[in-house]
């Protein structure tokens, strides 16, 4: 059977971790391999500077004590009996939509899934919805990711809302902007310190987004590609380069023209 590896960002213990697993459980050997304790928002981080150690807390469940992209690194490059056939990461305890998609742990195994050459899913969960309901959106996804690979370089990134949904909509993202972000606030010994993540997010147009069909009571799917180059960009700045090195001046040249 394919072996399939299961990770998220709120820990191994989380509840949405273990519906996913129970999900997928009949599509492959399921491994889960997550970290040790919470690691929301910490995006693509990857532990460079210690060794990572794994527990095994059960058969094919272990616990690393690293970020979420560490353990997918783990689990595609060599600590898992073979290479798996697919990356599931979720079910996240809340939904990552819009912009948040650059902050989410969730998502950033998936993308480094997707950067090592294996299929890969994100899920996320509206808050209070059910985690098996989320799951089981999950399985048939991951079901079809087996049978018919993905876009290069592409991974979908999914968000259920509450309640049972109308359906699946294939989506883009959209655009979310903070206010009143920072709080600030005083210690008892007069201190400053700062709260991140404080303010409503107001949201651009929905009409096509993955918030607007989390509005609508649709399940969205995101593809998301791993190309950051702006490939637009590339013709509308074709003048740039050519105007720069008219004014470019290498430290060597110059250094040999004053000589």
């Amino acid at each position: 059977m394919a072996v399939l590896l299961v990770t998220n960002d709120d820990g191994v213990h989380a509840s949405g971790l273990a519906a996913l697993a129970r999900a997928l459980d009949e599509l492959g050997d399921v491994y889960v391999l997550a970290p040790e304790r919470e690691h929301s928002a910490c995006g693509h981080a990857l532990t460079l500077h210690r060794p990572l150690r794994v527990e095994r807390l059960a058969e094919r469940r272990f616990a690393v004590n690293g970020t979420p992209s560490d353990c997918v690194n783990l689990g595609v490059l060599g600590f898992l009996p073979e290479r798996p056939a697919l990356v599931v990461a979720g079910v996240n305890h809340g939904s990552n939509l819009g912009d948040d998609v650059t902050y989410s742990g969730t998502v950033s195994a998936a993308m480094e899934g997707t950067l090592l050459g294996v299929p890969s899913l994100a899920i996320s969960l509206v808050d209070g919805g059910d985690f098996d309901g989320a799951a089981a959106i999950a399985r048939l996804l991951a079901m079809r990711a087996l049978v018919t690979a993905l876009p290069p370089k592409t991974l979908l990134n999914v968000n259920v809302p509450t309640g049972v949904p109308r359906g699946i909509t294939l989506t883009r993202l959209g655009h979310r902007v903070y206010t009143g972000k920072v709080v600030e606030q005083t210690d008892p010994r007069g201190r400053a310190h700062y709260w991140i993540g404080g303010g409503e997010p107001e949201w651009g147009e929905l009409a096509g987004t993955d918030m607007g069909a989390i509005h609508a009571g649709d399940v969205s799917v995101t593809p998301l590609h791993l190309d950051l180059t702006n490939h637009r960009a590339l013709d509308q700045l074709a003048d740039l380069a050519s105007s720069l090195n008219a004014q470019y001046r290498p430290a060597a040249r110059t250094r040999a023209r004053r000589g």
